[in-house]
């Protein structure tokens, strides 16, 4: 290195070492970049490969249960257990 007018300059051959290294790290910088890209595509592939392993079963199954409520109304389990049938039900297990 020297110094010229208040400046310091390097060597042309310090400059091109320096060139040819900033390359290298460049050239590996962009095969990492591609190698992630990659994984990320084989990644994504592999997980919809499995998910298209699974069948989506669609079943629809409808209970039907009838009522021993008095006058039509509807039976309604509460959290407790207890089996209401309707407004009358209700005001008897208020009673009890």
């Amino acid at each position: 290195m020297e110094e010229q007018n208040g400046r310091i300059t390097i060597d042309y051959v310090a400059h091109e070492a320096d060139m040819a290294r900033m390359e290298r790290i460049i050239r590996r910088l962009w095969i990492a970049l591609l190698v992630v890209i990659a994984l990320c595509v084989v990644s994504n592939g592999v997980w919809i490969w499995r998910e298209s392993q699974f069948e989506d079963v669609v079943t629809t199954e409808t209970v039907t249960q009838e009522s021993d409520a008095k006058g039509g109304g509807t039976a309604i389990v509460n959290n407790g257990g207890d089996l209401n049938y309707g407004e009358s039900s209700a005001d008897s297990n208020k009673n009890n």
